[in-house]
């Protein structure tokens, strides 16, 4: 089966490997493998690939770690991106624990969307899945929508067993401040066991779950971001919901626009697929701008047409070594 070439316009940027949570489906317990300093990239050197990024036509650009509000300076380091001739967005995803203080800094760096983890909203259920405390999430949702972002996104990723209960309660939330929720199915990104019949929640079981109790309106072609959701209304809730389905939906990747940058310098073409190409190791020995692009252009002229989390994928980095 052929397939159309997909436009790659689309880089997600991990700017830290670290995280002060550990979500079951992120990092494995006791897992301490960070990366050392010297590994991770400088934030001149991130600016440096953008810069020649834009240039190949790439305009979208997401910040994300681990948790990228754990890295010192990121006002500044987006007021950069921000800076450069052909960067069309900037976006962020941030599991909300230190938002509030600095939500207005980026904003006014030049921060547009900011998507924001919200698995559970009874602290219990919320402990049990990130090990982190739910009410500095609320706060820091609370100083987004302060701060006047273009568009607050809220993430809540579905384990049978442990936030099937949530579901209403964040989708009352959401309604509540007037924000779209995405749910997302696990995939086996840092560990394949995590992802098991047990605790798999498919997105139509959920949809189907709704349904019984309110209309789930399609919203056609709506895109909110550069994501791969599919948007639905409920109509007496009022509430939008998008379902990122990367297991259920085969056609999933068919639009996929986007490639990845590590925290440690490597341009992974896609999240399911252990290809990746040492940008790191161009920039730190004397490479020029044109063998950066070379290699960009390989990995977006490389990109698999599809993930291979459908065939037994194996995880060999964990999700916040890869970025989010």
């Amino acid at each position: 089966m052929s397939h159309a070439p997909r436009t790659v316009d689309y880089l997600r940027i991990s700017i830290t490997d670290r995280c002060n949570e550990r979500c079951l489906y992120c990092m494995p317990e006791g897992f301490a493998g960070w990366k050392e300093r010297a590994d991770i990239l400088t934030y001149e050197e991130i600016l440096r690939v953008v810069r020649v990024a834009t240039g190949l036509g790439l305009r979208k650009f997401r910040v994300t770690g681990g948790e990228p509000l754990v890295r010192e300076g990121v006002d500044g380091f987006i007021a950069g991106l921000a800076a450069i001739p052909g960067v069309e967005s900037i976006s962020l995803t941030t599991n909300g624990t230190r938002l509030a203080p600095l939500a207005r800094l980026l904003r006014t760096a030049g921060l547009g969307s900011i998507n924001i983890s919200l698995d559970a909203l009874t602290p219990s259920v919320y402990r049990a899945i990130t090990h982190g405390d739910v009410q500095p999430v609320l706060e820091g949702i609370h100083g987004a929508i302060k701060a006047g972002f273009d568009r607050i996104k809220l993430n809540a990723v579905l384990i049978r067993g442990m936030n099937e209960q949530e579901i209403w309660p964040i989708l009352n939330f959401a309604a509540e401040h007037q924000l779209p929720v995405r749910f997302i199915e696990l995939m086996p990104i840092s560990m394949s066991e995590m992802l098991n019949e047990t605790n798999f929640l498919p997105v139509g079981e959920v949809m189907r779950m709704l349904r019984e109790r309110d209309d789930l309106v399609p919203l056609g072609e709506l895109r909110l971001g550069n994501g791969p959701a599919q948007y639905f209304r409920l109509r007496k809730l009022g509430v939008t919901i998008g379902f990122i389905g990367a297991i259920t939906n085969l056609h999933f990747c068919e639009n996929c626009n986007k490639i990845r940058l590590t925290a440690d310098g490597k341009i992974r073409p896609c999240l399911g697929n252990h290809n990746e190409l040492d940008l790191r190791a161009i920039l730190r020995s004397g490479g020029s701008d044109e063998d950066v692009a070379t290699l960009i252009r390989n990995a977006t002229t490389g990109k698999p047409p599809e993930h291979l989390f459908r065939q037994n994928y194996q995880p060999q980095r964990i999700m916040t070594a890869i970025g989010g």
